[in-house]
C-alpha cells in the first residue's frame, strides 16, 4: 500500500500550496515581439507597421483583419484599438549590413544567432533585438534607438527631416507603463479629431443657413433687375447686328450710302403698312359667312396685294 517504511514523504508532497508562476523564458519572448507578427504570428517581412501603442505587424494581416466583416470572426486584443488603415503607421527601417539570415540557404545544420537583428538605429548603429529601446515618429514612420533621440536632441527627423513633437514619438514594444502613456495619447488624440470634425460640420451648415437667408433677403427685385439686365444687353446686341449688316451692305456698294439706307428703311415701313392691312381685312372678312367663291376671290386679291 506504501508508505510502510520504505519512503518517507515531504511536506510539500502532502500539502498542496500555491503554485509557482511560471517563468517565461526571456530571449524566447524578445523573439516573439521583434521578429514575429502580433497579429498572425508570422515572420516579419516588408511593408512592416506599427500601431499607436508600439506593437509590430505586417501590413497585409492588419489589411486582412480589417476586411474580415464576418460573424465568426474572433476577437483579437492586440488589434481591437485598430479600427482603420490610418490607425497603423508604415516604418521606415534601416537594414543591418551584417545580418545573413534570408541571403543564405538554412539546411537545419546552422546556428541562427538572435542577438543579431535584421535592422539597426541609422544614427546609433545599434540592433533592433529587443535589447535596446526603440521608438519611432509617427509623422514620417522613421525608426531610432531612443539612446540617438536622447543624445542628439532635436525637434526634426534625424533621416527625413520631418518635424516632430515630443507627442509623436512612439516606443516599440514598451512595457506596461508605456503602454498606458500611449494608449491615454491615443485616446486623447482621436477625441480631439472627432471634436474637430464635429467643429468643422458646424461650420459648414452655419455657413449653408447664412447663404440662404441673404438670398431671401434679396426678395424679387433683384430677379427683376437681372431680367431687365438681360433684355438690355439682347437688345443691345440686336442692334449692333443690324448696325453691322447695315454697315456691310453701305460698303459692298460704294458711293450709295445715304439710298441703301432710305430703301431699307422705306421697305419696313411698307412692310408694316401692308401687315397693318391684311390684318383688318381679316378681321372683317372672317365675320361674315360668304359663299366659296367670294372667298376663293377674297384669297387671290390679298395675295395679288401682296
Amino acid at each position: 500500500m506504501g508508505c510502510d517504511g520504505g519512503t518517507i514523504p515531504k511536506r510539500h508532497e502532502l500539502v498542496k500550496g500555491p503554485r509557482k508562476a511560471v517563468k517565461v523564458d526571456k530571449t524566447a519572448e524578445l523573439v516573439a515581439r521583434w521578429y514575429y507578427c502580433t497579429l498572425s504570428q508570422e515572420k516579419l517581412c516588408r511593408p512592416i507597421v506599427a500601431c499607436e501603442l508600439g506593437r509590430l505587424y505586417n501590413k497585409d494581416a492588419v489589411i486582412e483583419f480589417l476586411l474580415d466583416k464576418s460573424a465568426d470572426k474572433t476577437p483579437m486584443e492586440a488589434a481591437s484599438h485598430i479600427k482603420s488603415i490610418k490607425n497603423v503607421t508604415e516604418l521606415n527601417l534601416a537594414d543591418n549590413p551584417a545580418w545573413s539570415g534570408d541571403k543564405e540557404s538554412k539546411k537545419g545544420d546552422t546556428y541562427d544567432d538572435m542577438q543579431s537583428a535584421r535592422f539597426i538605429c541609422p544614427v546609433v548603429g545599434l540592433e533592433m533585438n529587443g535589447r535596446h529601446r526603440f521608438c519611432f515618429l509617427r509623422n514620417c514612420g522613421c525608426v531610432f534607438s531612443e539612446r540617438a533621440l536622447k543624445e542628439i536632441k532635436t525637434e526634426v527627423c534625424h533621416k527625413c527631416g520631418v518635424p516632430f513633437q515630443e507627442e509623436d514619438v512612439i516606443i516599440l514594444n514598451g512595457n506596461k507603463e508605456d503602454v498606458e502613456v500611449l494608449k491615454k495619447r491615443m485616446e486623447d488624440r482621436r477625441l480631439k479629431s472627432k471634436l474637430e470634425k464635429k467643429s468643422k460640420k458646424c461650420k459648414s451648415a452655419e455657413s449653408a443657413a447664412q447663404q440662404v437667408t441673404t438670398e431671401d433677403s434679396a426678395g424679387p427685385s433683384k430677379v427683376k433687375n437681372r431680367k431687365d439686365g438681360l433684355a438690355s444687353s439682347s437688345g443691345e446686341k440686336r442692334h449692333i447686328i443690324f448696325t453691322k449688316s447695315s454697315d456691310d451692305r453701305s460698303s459692298s456698294v460704294p458711293g450709295k450710302v445715304n439710298k441703301a439706307s432710305t430703301a431699307t428703311k422705306r421697305s419696313i415701313a411698307d412692310s408694316e403698312e401692308k401687315s397693318e392691312a391684311y390684318k383688318s381685312i381679316f378681321t372683317t372678312h372672317s365675320s361674315a359667312k360668304r359663299p366659296k367663291e367670294e372667298c376663293s376671290n377674297w384669297v387671290t386679291h390679298t395675295a395679288y396685294c401682296f
